[in-house]
């Protein structure tokens, strides 16, 4: 497999071009989509013109029924939201629509709508520009979730999302887009609902969404030193949930760890765990264990955001005093 080396935000602004070139029937909107403030819909005006790419007032409300509508009339909308937060001014279109519609019209009406934003802390951006709210979108029953965590996977994760007839959050991982990573050259697609082992190990598996994958890495390599073997376990996609791969990867350690930058109550790393007492409690040698952040909103002070931020540190500290609890056992 022939691999180019892109930076993550350049793999989804290439798998934009890509898609619009292939199926005439998607549109690019939302907030400075031409100006490309990120850099993901950077010259896609210049190649598809103001009919396919077009800047929008910036309310939400609006955006997402617009979203709703053009679909329903058979387009298929990407929605640039900018930042995650955003949404929630933008809510009722998506959880009373966008999630419902399908299963109220008994399956007459399909929404291929994908929503695009960054989400997460580490970057200094205050308390409305900083939450992870897939735990919110995971709730809903009716779209799909994708967190990429690389530069691959977000060109694979964005292409399968725009190509569905179900509704999709697609969520950027913050600070990350200018990363360089491996991106397989061609039509690169990575499947909904199909997690991948980034490392592999036998102590302790630890499953990190996004951004924290790369902190779990960092962790994993220093416990590496003390003689504890992590497997990394990236869920790629929240909705749907490769749940298979998580009990296959605790069938063979026994101890999990959950990495997530939600807020604790109501995270995925919740929603992960109880599977895990659930379907896997014959399985534990230990406590499930979360790496979350408080439920405080994030802090405009990099000083106090990094108190709050899950870290490679705490990850580490997380996994040695489960071991170390169960040794006491």
């Amino acid at each position: 497999m022939v691999m180019a080396k892109r930076r993550l935000i350049q793999a989804i602004n290439d798998a934009m071009f890509e898609e619009m070139e292939r199926d005439p029937r998607i549109i690019r909107f939302g907030e400075d989509v031409e100006i490309s403030m990120f850099g993901d819909t950077k010259g896609l005006r210049d190649r598809f013109g103001p009919d396919r790419v077009r800047d929008t007032p910036i309310c939400e409300a609006l955006l997402t029924g617009m979203a709703v509508g053009m679909a329903a009339a058979g387009w298929r909308p990407v929605l640039h939201m900018m930042f995650s937060n955003f949404m929630y001014t933008g809510f009722d279109a998506i959880a009373n629509q966008m999630s419902k519609l399908h299963l109220m019209t008994g399956g007459q009406m399909r929404l291929p709508i994908t929503v695009i934003a960054g989400f997460g802390g580490g970057r200094s951006t205050a308390a409305q520009h900083s939450d992870c709210p897939y735990p919110l979108f995971m709730n809903l029953g009716g779209i799909n979730v994708a967190v990429p965590s690389n530069a691959g996977d977000a060109k694979g994760l964005f292409k399968t999302a725009v190509r569905s007839n179900d509704p999709a959050i697609f969520l950027e991982p913050g600070g990350r887009g200018g990363e360089l990573g491996d991106v397989p050259e061609g039509d690169h697609i990575v499947p909904f609902g199909k997690a991948a082992i980034r490392r592999e190990g036998h102590d302790v598996t630890i499953v990190a969404i996004g951004a924290m994958v790369k902190l779990a890495d960092q962790a994993a390599k220093s416990l590496s030193v003390q003689g504890i073997e992590a497997e990394i376990i990236d869920p790629r996609t929240l909705v749907p949930l490769d749940e298979e791969s998580v009990l296959a990867s605790l069938a063979k350690t026994g101890r999990l760890v959950v990495v997530d930058e939600a807020r604790d109550r109501c995270s995925a790393a919740s929603h992960i765990a109880a599977v895990a007492a659930d379907a896997g409690f014959g399985l534990l040698k230990a406590p499930v264990k979360r790496v979350t952040v408080p439920n405080v909103c994030m802090p405009y002070a990099p000083i106090l955001e990094r108190s709050v931020y899950p870290s490679a540190d705490r990850i580490t500290s997380a996994v040695t005093a489960l071991l170390s609890n169960q040794e006491k056992a």
